[in-house]
């Protein structure tokens, strides 16, 4: 998902450079959301995987 994110981050800079702005302005707002979503699903599986631990030991 990360991949995603920097993918349309580049095409967004490409799109400013050439002077497509609504095409960067749209790029960039895909990006923003495709991080912010792989942000937080990190984040769950972070307290998931504590919370899980790993057993109690013997």
């Amino acid at each position: 998902m990360l991949n995603w994110a920097v993918t349309f981050l580049v095409i967004a800079l490409i799109a400013a450079l050439l002077g497509f702005t609504s095409i960067a302005g749209t790029a960039i707002g895909i990006a923003k959301i495709l991080f912010f979503v792989f942000l937080i699903l990190f984040v769950v599986s972070l307290v998931a995987g504590g919370l899980r631990g790993r057993g109690a030991p013997r």
